[in-house]
């Protein structure tokens, strides 16, 4: 009896190990035509998986041009190139932000600076946050004592006033001395620069975008 129960319980040992190796972060590194990915787990070795192969968890399901159809926690996801897919348990330890595009590939979410209510656009191509003046002001920030220069716009070059921020907040996260030019020109709408997002990861995931406090 005791010679059959101990390989009964190392079997159902590496059942349940194999099960709960799930994929935490999934990266897609390259695409080999449409026949495999190349992804990465958690920043480990790049793996060439071919379309309806299963690794680690990930089953491919399609490869297109620089992004692959995958099945994660029996979920199909979206991976495009260089765009990590985070589970949601490995995310809990971190402050999480999910943002959802308004199908033309824009992202606007509300939020606040030095604690008072702000709409942004995610914009990666703007080095910092920018605000107007006229949000400026309304927020108490003493914009016209900062360094000056002037950058271009729609509608041509105007003044504008290198500043930080005390603090900026996005759903649960809120960083702190963030760098930020004011335009004295009605801009719109706040923009959601890299002074912020190179402080935040950001993962695609077809419509959706996460954002995770890096520190």
């Amino acid at each position: 009896m005791a010679t059959g129960f101990m390989p009964n319980i190392i079997a159902l040992l590496l059942w349940l190990a194999c099960g709960a190796a799930v994929a935490a972060d999934v990266a897609l590194i390259g695409v080999i035509g449409d026949k495999a990915a190349v992804l990465a787990v958690d920043g480990g070795d790049p793996k060439t998986v071919k379309v309806g192969q299963k690794w680690n968890g990930i089953s491919v399901l399609s490869v297109d041009k620089d992004r692959a159809i995958v099945e994660i926690d029996g979920k199909q996801r979206v991976l495009a190139r260089g765009v990590h897919y985070r589970s949601a348990a490995a995310l809990s330890t971190r402050e999480t932000m999910i943002l959802t595009s308004d199908g033309q590939g824009h992202f606007f979410t509300d939020g606040a600076v030095n604690g008072m209510q702000l709409r942004f656009l995610v914009d990666t191509g703007a080095t910092f946050v920018v605000l107007s003046g006229e949000e400026a002001r309304r927020m108490g920030i003493d914009y016209l004592k900062a360094p000056r220069s002037r950058v271009q716009t729609a509608a041509g070059v105007v003044p504008s006033y290198v500043t930080k921020l005390d603090r900026v907040r996005i759903g649960t996260i809120e960083l702190s001395n963030v760098d930020a030019v004011v335009v004295e020109q009605n801009i719109g709408i706040a923009l959601l620069g890299m002074s912020f997002l190179n402080r935040v990861e950001m993962r695609r995931d077809g419509e959706s975008m996460t954002l995770i406090r890096r520190f």
